[in-house]
């Protein structure tokens, strides 16, 4: 298995590195884990084989050069006998103690002694994935692998090949589950190459409510590598908010793809944060499959020196009677770079549809580049569609307008950046994060240097 010609800059390398991982992961799980999983595994490694890793010739790859990823010595992270960290030092990540339902990872493995004692609340069953796998929880078979469509992307590929750990989270019937459910992955290794691939599985069924928060943080400054995607099932008439944040280390390497099929008068929230790592892609697929469904993607990226980060979102509009809002903010300094992609679909049969776009850019360098591409593909003639992106530096009359008011112009720049991030963070409705978001933004923007 070797990687095709690089192009423009790609390193060329092989993937033996990623090879090696996963036959070990196979010679270690043989007669452990059921029969299906070893065949959904195969044709990931099977597909990844045939894909190879995207280059910049790939039209969905044109500014994201993954060469970095491609060359590096991977291995599982959990390989090194790293000592566990204590649970003080995990305080900075959960919000000031929130109450939840909490599920931590310290390189990739489930430690149970840093989650929740009691993982499933009245109303939720929820499992770290490998116990899931290997008790063959029969709900999780029915659902995993189905919507993340390892046979178009490598990395969604890469992840099914090396499926063992992460989470799978069932919301019984009609249940509103009060407490947000926390996913914490950290990284406690500074082992150039170390990666992780969970894969985290969602079933909302008929009528629930609940909200599920990914976070992806480090305790070390490495060059790590994260592979992440999530699947999304939700049941006729269900609301989920998911909200995932990237404070990854800005050495580190951080992909993420979310697939999520909605049935009949569903509402999806995203929230996509991304501040951390030095090359970051989050791919947000959500399938309206049924009349009456809803989602709302909202994102916000906040990114300075040599970072790039790329959002692709494919929201896909199949039956009638659907809506869609999607809401992008970036803030770039330095000489980072982002990409936004974002297309909504509207096919034949989906007439009365009614979905909107905006990405908005914030560039506070002259040296920062933003790539961004809003796109309609509409096969029906019975819809409402509009979508824009803008892309600027901070207007005069809004600077002079604080200055008139005895604000002096830096202060007043800081202000009106910290408040164009807000206008995202202000979305999510779990307030311990929304406050910790806020203060991140206050610290990098409005603190006085020095202070």
């Amino acid at each position: 298995m070797t990687m095709r010609p690089s192009t423009e800059g790609v390193v060329t390398g092989s993937d033996d590195a990623f090879l090696a991982s996963y036959e070990q992961l196979e010679s270690r799980d043989h007669g452990v884990v059921p029969p299906w999983l070893i065949a959904l595994r195969r044709a990931g490694i099977a597909h990844f084989g045939e894909l190879g890793f995207p280059t910049t010739e790939d039209e969905e790859w044109r500014f994201t050069n993954v060469g970095a990823i491609a060359s590096l010595p991977t291995h599982p992270a959990h390989s090194w006998d790293n000592p566990q960290p204590a649970a003080r030092e995990l305080e900075r990540f959960t919000f000031g103690q929130m109450p939840s339902i909490r599920l931590v990872f310290i390189d990739g493995c489930f430690t149970p002694s840093l989650s929740s004692t009691e993982l499933s609340a009245e109303g939720v069953e929820i499992h770290s994935l490998k116990n899931a796998l290997q008790a063959n929880v029969d709900w999780v078979q029915g659902h995993l692998g189905r919507y993340s469509g390892a046979d178009k992307n490598a990395f969604v590929a890469l992840n099914t090949a090396m499926v063992e750990e992460g989470a799978a989270i069932r919301i019984l019937p009609n249940r509103r589950i009060e407490k947000p459910i926390h996913l914490l992955f950290v990284f406690n290794t500074t082992q150039r190459g170390a990666s992780i691939h969970p894969r985290i599985l969602i079933v909302a069924e008929r009528g629930s409510d609940a909200r599920v928060l990914e976070s992806y943080e480090c305790l070390q400054e490495g060059e790590t590598f994260t592979n992440v995607v999530t699947e999304i099932v939700m049941g006729e008439g269900t609301r989920l908010e998911h909200c995932r944040l990237q404070l990854e280390s800005k050495r580190a390497f951080h992909v993420g793809t979310i697939h999520a099929h909605q049935a009949r008068s569903s509402h999806l929230i995203t929230h996509s944060i991304s501040l951390g790592a030095k090359l970051a892609r989050v791919n947000i697929n959500p399938v309206l499959d049924a009349e009456g469904c809803e989602c709302t993607l909202n994102g916000l990226y906040v990114v300075d020196g040599g970072q790039l980060v790329d959002h692709h979102t494919a929201i896909h509009h199949s039956k009638p009677h659907c809506n869609s809002h999607e809401f992008y903010h970036g803030i770039l300094d330095g000489k980072a770079q982002a990409v936004f992609n974002g297309k909504i679909f509207v096919r034949p049969e989906a007439q009365k549809t009614d979905a909107k776009q905006t990405n908005r850019n914030l560039l506070l360098s002259d040296e920062a580049t933003i790539h961004t591409k809003p796109q309609l593909e509409i096969f029906a003639d019975d819809v409402k569609c509009t979508h824009g992106a803008t892309v600027g530096q901070l207007q005069d009359e809004a600077v002079f307008y604080l200055r008139s008011r005895g604000i002096g112009k830096d202060a007043a720049r800081r202000m009106l950046v910290h408040a164009f991030a807000s206008d995202i963070i202000n979305r999510i409705s779990i307030e311990p994060v929304r406050t910790e978001l806020d203060q991140i933004m206050f610290d990098l923007f409005e603190r006085e240097p020095g202070v």
